[in-house]
């Protein structure tokens, strides 16, 4: 009988809480690009799901209405993307 993993549900890896937004971004990748624009659908201490129809770097600084942070993308949908924090 095959064995399967148990489906960890979203609140259980997620390390921080989620807060539902809606709000615009802006993406700063590398120096000398040009910013992109971005829609930001949550934001957690640790992260924040982003929504953009150009391409997202994996590493890039992000614009919120709070300020800037650095941020590494540790997954992808099609269009969307999840990202970590890394600057603390």
């Amino acid at each position: 009988m095959p064995r399967f993993k148990p489906r960890v549900k979203p609140k259980e890896r997620q390390p921080t809480e989620r807060h539902a937004t809606r709000g615009a971004g802006k993406i700063l990748g590398a120096a000398g690009s040009l910013p992109r624009q971005c829609w930001i659908t949550d934001v957690s201490e640790s992260g924040a799901r982003l929504h953009s129809e150009a391409d997202i770097p994996d590493e890039f600084a992000l614009v919120l209405p709070s300020g800037k942070r650095e941020c590494r993308v540790v997954w992808r949908l099609g269009n969307e993307a999840g990202v970590t924090f890394t600057d603390g």
